[in-house]
């Protein structure tokens, strides 16, 4: 599997871009801003683009959607408890100084336990709320090298050594920690996590170590 990680926009929110190697089929996860780099790097993959996944609302991590959507006709993905937001872009920016287009509507309504595929990849969506309602992570194996590989993209749900923000409206600290436990923390130690903002760790470090809701050794 291709895995491009990009920080886009002014926050600096982690976009991926995954990619089928065999058959070049894509989706991006999180366009938060700068459409022509994300279009830029898909060009250079020589990928197409199938799926647009929002692992939530946030203007940060869905700014870009419609521009995205405008080239590559791709279809967009959220959470249904969150698909509400994708109308609201303009105003929440605003409300930081920032500026922001109102995505179009969700072309699909995910559900905790739903799959979504690329090329011969499929993702599996979690339903995590708590940094927001309608929340997702989005877990994966695939081979590298002769070897399983395990990620899940987890958005602003958890960090590195920390968690997401749940003093946004719709937030709830019991429901994110709830969350990570039952969902992310149930996955197998060596799953790589790739967050929604700065870099990447471990399902095994977090769950070891992490001040917020790790629960020991």
């Amino acid at each position: 599997m291709i895995i491009r990680q990009m920080p886009l926009g002014p926050i600096q929110a982690n976009c991926f871009i995954l990619g089928c190697e065999e058959t070049r089929k894509a989706v991006v996860i999180d366009p938060g801003d700068d459409s022509d780099r994300i279009l830029t790097t898909l060009a250079g993959d020589q990928l197409t683009v199938e799926h647009i996944i929002n692992t939530h609302g946030h203007f940060d991590h869905v700014g870009a959607n419609k521009k995205l959507k405008d080239v590559t006709g791709a279809d967009i993905q959220i959470h249904s408890a969150d698909a509400p937001m994708l109308s609201q872009l303009a105003a929440s920016a605003a409300a930081w100084g920032m500026r922001a287009e109102n995505s179009p509507a969700a072309d699909r309504l995910l559900e905790d336990g739903d799959t979504i595929t690329f090329g011969t990849h499929t993702l599996t969506v979690l339903h995590t709320p708590g940094h927001t309602p309608g929340g997702i992570c989005l877990y994966t194996e695939y081979e590298k090298n002769g070897a399983n590989q395990k990620a899940v993209f987890v958005g602003d749900t958890l960090f590195a050594g920390s968690i997401g923000r749940t003093d946004f409206p719709g937030g709830s600290f019991e429901a994110l920690i709830n969350s990570i436990r039952t969902k992310l923390f149930a996955l197998d130690e060596s799953v790589k996590v790739y967050p929604g903002h700065m870099g990447n760790t471990t399902i095994g470090v977090e769950k070891r170590s992490n001040p917020f809701c790790g629960v020991g050794a």
